[in-house]
């Protein structure tokens, strides 16, 4: 039977590439864009105080950040690439989501030259399980030759497993007490849409929920 476990902390994050940098968007026409994607947001009752301009790093780290505090989310804008951030995301609230990122993004490309190209998502999720510890949930994941080197008990553990377009880290958490932190990052291509992504991110949720013989309680 599958351990029921708890998500205190969940996040989810898209980072989507320009098909060319466009330096104008930190120049002559950021005026223009801030002001079309601060009308797009209006649904969620954007503020003008919560509009924040970055300035420090490499220029391809500068731009600027809408923050929608009562969605606890947040759309990111610079001359390379854009981000899209939430909080206490949820399968639930999915569709919220996603209707906050196409209003941003659309009107990113409306009021600008920007081509979208590749972009790369993230779900970091501190899962909490209710009877057991969380090291026991990890454990299977010790290789053997590093399990034997001591008779202890394993106190914790990390494995990362990387692909060409794919990742997934399973760590103890350093947040959350008796949690386990998983973080699951897939990469997609410029015409995939945000529907068919979320389908995907979902279905990678449940294979490894399935491998760590959790199941969330939701009860």
């Amino acid at each position: 039977m599958a351990e029921l476990i708890t998500i205190p902390v969940s996040v989810f994050e898209t980072t989507i590439n320009y098909a060319r940098p466009a330096i104008p968007v930190w120049s002559e026409k950021r005026a223009t864009i801030v002001q079309a994607i601060f009308e797009s947001l209006s649904p969620w009752n954007p503020n003008v105080d919560d509009i924040e301009i970055r300035t420090a790093g490499k220029l391809s780290e500068q731009g600027i950040n809408f923050k929608l505090p009562l969605k606890r989310a947040s759309f990111f804008f610079g001359p390379a690439s854009c981000t899209f951030t939430q909080d206490s995301a949820s399968w639930e609230t999915a569709e919220e989501t996603l209707k906050i990122l196409g209003a941003a993004l659309g009107a990113l490309v409306e009021s600008s030259d920007i081509r979208l190209s590749a972009r790369r998502t993230a779900i970091s999720l501190h899962i909490q399980p209710r009877t057991t510890r969380f090291v026991d949930l990890i454990k299977p994941f010790v290789p053997p030759q590093l399990a034997a080197l001591e008779s202890g008990a394993i106190l914790t553990m990390a494995s990362v497993v990387k692909w060409e377009d794919r990742k997934i880290t399973i760590d103890g958490s350093g947040v959350i007490a008796n949690a386990v932190y998983l973080k699951f990052e897939r990469d997609f291509d410029a015409g995939v849409a945000f529907e068919e992504i979320t389908h995907q991110l979902k279905r990678d949720e449940e294979v490894l929920f399935g491998i760590l013989g959790v199941q969330e309680d939701v009860g």
